[in-house]
């Protein structure tokens, strides 16, 4: 199993976002990671209410982080089906969407009409598809972006960080957000651990004209990210619980900022 090692707070660059100038990230990656595996590295939320993200390091081990930020350089839902139990591995859903507008598999069809989508489908009173939120983040000083995939509990709390950036005026990918953890306990008594979220600065002038071609980048290839461990419901609240998020449709299906 990989060592981890625990920090409080992830330490980054004092480069700010400047690298980036000029940078063709998908040039890099072709040229570099031909026929390489190009996928993204994974930051985790751990089950049972711990406050410590998981991040990849570059020997491959688990560092266990407090809180860390980032630019968010694209958002989009994610819904998942399984028509069973889902037991682990890395089995794709039976049904999915990229964009919480129209299911790929089994029923498929239109989400918003989807029995399986409707409160009361799944167990004590969820849905029987999971609605998660992709998010994929850039780390001052690093070229390559992390992919974080939100579960439900922290939908509620991401839906109000980015509404009060708009409300400002601001994008997403034109600030730099902090992100950490906190327990929380459902209607049912079970911890699980909620994301949140806050504004940690602006990005200059300048940072914003070197990251914004990397997020119009990420925006193409998250369409060839397919479904995987990460959208499974094992990290789900197990509970129907409004004060956990899943009382709202967050950020419409398409949404990204």
């Amino acid at each position: 199993m990989p060592a981890k090692k625990e920090n409080n707070v992830l330490a980054v660059q004092d480069s700010g976002f400047l690298s980036l100038a000029n940078t063709d990230f998908a040039a890099i990656a072709n040229e570099e990671l031909a026929g390489l595996d190009l996928q993204l590295e994974r930051i985790k939320i751990p089950v049972g209410g711990s406050t410590a993200f998981e991040l990849p390091t570059e020997n491959e081990d688990t560092e266990l982080v407090k809180e860390f930020s980032a630019v968010i350089l694209y958002h989009h839902p994610l819904n998942v089906y399984y028509a069973s139990k889902y037991t682990g591995g890395n089995n794709p859903p039976d049904c999915g969407s990229y964009d919480a507008l129209n299911g790929i598999g089994t029923p498929g069809g239109e989400c918003k009409s989807c029995d399986n989508n409707q409160f009361g489908t799944g167990e004590n009173g969820a849905k029987a598809c999971r609605n998660k939120r992709r998010v994929y983040l850039l780390r001052e000083g690093e070229i390559f972006p992390l992919l974080l995939t939100l579960p439900t509990g922290s939908l509620k709390a991401f839906t109000k960080y980015i509404k009060t950036q708009l409300s400002k005026g601001k994008k997403s990918s034109a600030v730099v957000t902090r992100f950490a953890l906190k327990k929380v306990n459902n209607t049912g008594g079970i911890a699980y651990s909620q994301a949140i979220f806050s504004f940690d600065r602006d990005l200059n002038p300048e940072e914003c004209a070197a990251v914004q071609p990397i997020s119009e980048q990420m925006k193409q290839y998250a369409i060839g990210v397919g479904f995987d461990t990460d959208a499974a419901i094992s990290d789900d609240v197990p509970h129907y619980d409004a004060e956990a998020g899943d009382a709202i449709q967050p950020l419409g299906g398409g949404t990204n900022v």
